[in-house]
């Protein structure tokens, strides 16, 4: 490993007044970082962790449903509110309101590739425009106490990537943390994430930028923070199903020469804690819905898990749920020969 990129993860990363004990973020995930899958990957020690986007215009007008995806569940602390609209004033509103619910950080979502939230005019459609981008985090900043950061794309497009000026002028605005996922808005989730891409914007900022994309293993998360030299990494996708994978970064990137795997007693107690977690935050059918998703990603490349899966989408309830994973596992313990 790099020794600049271990010398980098030893230092806490510093997000306007707040310090967070270390750089390795998770990533907020559209319908899937909700509070159940956060307190499971807290357990795995991130330095922070960010709620899945909400919408700010659903927040202003009370949605009990948005106001929950919001709010801050026991002891999550810190812990990042993304938002994403596009108009500063409600914008605004809406971060006033996610700082009484408790927000660590507000986070405005300047990424995301998805059609229904372009056509609005947000997430990754900012990146067209600058001075808007910059205005929301204006107006944000000069009325909420709490930092204000900022998860942007390198560019809408190979032919405009504009990232490094782009981060400058909101950090102008007020922003105190840059996280760009390493591709263009219409690269959508394809191709290869361009690390080296992150370094202009590293260099053209004075607060922290966090790299994130393709960060699949240990040694991608050093090789990111080498090629990118941005200040920690934010793993998204890859904690899916394996939210331990967080603490097998933070091991490899401080230096450490062996990456601890959990056995399948292990796994099998961090399934139980999500499912309890996600029955005591979802009325059913939604707690089914979401226990169906997370065991699909738990369960994915093990052995019989094709079958599993096909079992779990035709039960009903996380009881019964549970039941099937419980066999599931002691299944794959006989082969294993595991007591």
């Amino acid at each position: 490993m790099a020794p600049w990129a271990q010398a980098a993860f030893l230092k806490p990363v510093r997000i306007g007044q707040l310090v967070v004990a270390n750089n390795v973020f998770l990533a907020p995930l559209a319908g899937l970082t909700d509070y159940p899958f956060r307190a499971v990957a807290r357990g795995f020690g991130p330095g922070l962790t960010v709620t899945e986007m909400v919408s700010a215009r659903a927040i202003c007008m009370a949605n009990k449903k948005t106001l929950k995806m919001a709010r801050p569940g026991p002891g999550e602390r810190p812990l990042s509110v993304q938002l994403f609209g596009s108009d500063p004033m409600v914008m605004k509103e809406a971060a006033i309101i996610c700082q009484d619910l408790g927000a660590s950080i507000i986070d405005v979502n300047m990424g995301c590739p998805q059609k229904k939230v372009i056509r609005s005019g947000s997430g990754a459609a900012l990146m067209k425009e600058p001075q808007l981008a910059a205005a929301i985090i204006r107006e944000i900043a000069s009325e909420v106490d709490l930092p204000v950061t900022a998860k942007i794309r390198l560019g809408w497009d190979k032919d405009s990537v504009n990232a490094p000026e782009f981060s400058k002028m909101l950090q102008d605005a007020g922003a105190s943390l840059i996280a760009v996922h390493a591709r263009t808005r219409s690269q959508m989730f394809g191709g290869k994430a361009d690390w080296k891409a992150i370094r202009a914007v590293a260099e053209a900022v004075d607060i922290p930028v966090i790299a994130n994309g393709d960060i699949k293993t240990v040694e991608d998360a050093a090789r990111c923070l080498e090629e990118s030299r941005a200040h920690g990494v934010m793993i998204g996708r890859a904690a899916l199903g394996r939210p331990w994978f967080l603490r097998q970064v933070a091991d490899h990137l401080s230096g450490s020469t062996h990456v601890s795997t959990p056995t399948l007693s292990e796994i099998s107690q961090v399934v139980d804690l999500h499912l309890r977690l996600i029955e005591d935050h979802y009325p059913e059918p939604a707690s089914t819905i979401a226990a169906r998703i997370h065991l699909a990603w738990y369960t994915k490349g093990l052995r019989y898990s094709a079958a599993f899966r096909d079992r779990i989408f035709k039960t009903k309830g996380v009881k019964d749920l549970k039941s099937l994973k419980d066999e599931f596992f002691e299944e794959l313990a006989k082969d294993r020969g595991v007591e």
